[in-house]
């Protein structure tokens, strides 16, 4: 059965540093029709979890094994618990990145770590794990070269990196995972985004210089 890649598109807030910004994410669903992993990307909010798992087919004849946490913004974690209890699915997120999970979710921990090059096997999929620090200290980007994909999460968006303006952010150290992680995949790679249109490595890649001179 082909591996294919679908988008559902979840609407919710995200807070930090006492702000709050009304958001629209990517959830991205990576599998067959026998068993998806949810997640490749972004988890959507707590209020969609019952609809996020109906869309995905887990209620009826797709298995979810994983639900991989790009980075821990509650945006992108709100409803991983929700769906994991309903699913019986695995929440993985880097470890780098429990700080920011706990002021989400104080009594529910994620069930295991992420680690760079690890590799997850799942619905027919070969997920490598890239640490890309610098929008969140555990955030990773999800790369699988049979499918020329990669699921950047928020460091990577059509048009430039994520936004490092907020706590635990870092602006050199986004533009580092950029340049040595994401533009050394081939140009033709797709960029799957944690929120907005899709791109490539070979058209964000001309433009690194450009990011960095606006980023001082």
């Amino acid at each position: 059965m082909a591996v294919r890649i679908e988008r559902l598109v979840t609407s919710g807030q995200f807070s930090l540093d006492g702000g709050t910004w009304d958001v629209d994410n990517n959830v991205w669903i990576v599998g067959d029709d026998h068993e998806v992993v949810v997640g490749a990307d972004d988890r959507g909010q707590r209020a969609g979890a019952h609809g996020l798992a109906d869309g995905v087919g887990v209620v009826g004849d797709r298995r979810l094994p994983a639900i991989v946490c790009t980075h821990a913004h509650n945006d992108h974690i709100d409803a991983a618990p929700a769906l994991a209890d309903r699913t019986g699915a695995t929440i993985w997120l880097h470890p780098d990145d429990l700080p920011l999970w706990k002021q989400t979710h104080p009594d529910r921990d994620p069930d295991a770590h992420l680690r760079d090059g690890q590799v997850i096997e799942a619905a027919g999929i070969d997920l490598q794990v890239l640490h890309t620090p610098g929008h969140a200290p555990g955030a990773v980007c999800l790369y699988d070269p049979g499918l020329g994909t990669v699921f950047t999460g928020d460091t990577l968006f059509q048009g430039g990196p994520g936004a490092t303006g907020r706590s635990w952010s870092h602006f050199p150290t986004i533009i580092d995972s950029i340049r040595d992680r994401l533009l050394a995949l081939p140009p033709e790679t797709k960029v799957l985004t944690g929120h907005g249109d899709p791109t490539t490595i070979g058209a964000e890649a001309p433009h690194l210089q450009e990011w960095i001179a606006r980023g001082h």
